[in-house]
């Protein structure tokens, strides 16, 4: 009796090491058949590189050596689409678009560094003491807009932003404070607007003049 259970106990040992023998095969050619781990590492990789569809990238300001951005040229500004019109700085007022000759539409785009610039703003030839484009908030329901203040160069809300189109023409820019950038509007004429991921609405085509007024 006690023969008979170790020859059963023998038995069992033998076929559980066959069957480890014969899964552990099995699990091996599994194995093997399966692709390499440093390869589904790379492909995943390679599939997370892969940059995803997004918005257009808003324009960055970029070194440039165009002359009317040097600070020693006088420009007119002119939105691209607009009829028979430029900018202007109104006396005690905003900046709009006229087409005739009221307030200072002679401009200086003068240098501060990393793409920014205080716009000077004189009467026509270039005339009177000058002064500067600035950001205003009006505290209200209306948006943002430009006007004229005495020029500091380290008040945030006169440092403009001056990029290339995309696309565009020769001397044809996008301008902006704080990524608000300066747009037309139909309703309030031309404001600032921040536009997230959205390319800015309007560009601007700089016209070279003459010398900037040595004042």
């Amino acid at each position: 009796m006690v023969l008979g259970r170790w020859l059963a106990g023998a038995s069992l040992v033998a076929l559980t090491g066959v069957a480890a023998t014969v899964y552990g095969v099995a699990s091996a050619s599994e194995d093997a058949a399966a692709p390499p781990a440093t390869a589904v590492e790379v492909a995943a990789v390679e599939v997370a590189a892969q940059p995803p569809a997004a918005a257009k990238p808003k324009p960055k300001p970029t070194a440039s050596t165009d002359p009317v951005l040097s600070g020693k040229r006088r420009i007119t500004i002119v939105r691209v689409g607009a009829f028979e019109s430029g900018l202007s700085l109104l006396d005690g007022g905003r900046l709009a678009e006229v087409d005739d000759d009221r307030g200072r539409q002679v401009f200086v785009p003068t240098p501060l560094g990393a793409g920014e610039f205080l716009i000077k703003a004189y009467y026509g030839g270039g005339t009177g003491k000058a002064i500067c484009w600035q950001a205003h908030n009006p505290q209200n329901t209306q948006p943002l807009y430009v006007r004229g203040a005495t020029c500091r160069a380290n008040d945030p809300a006169q440092r403009f932003t001056i990029a290339p189109a995309e696309a565009g023409g020769p001397r044809e820019y996008v301008i902006s404070n704080r990524w608000a950038y300066l747009r037309d509007s139909a309703r309030s004429g031309l404001i600032l607007e921040e536009l997230g991921d959205a390319a800015p609405f309007s560009s601007f085509r700089f016209n070279d003049t003459g010398p900037a007024p040595r004042k």
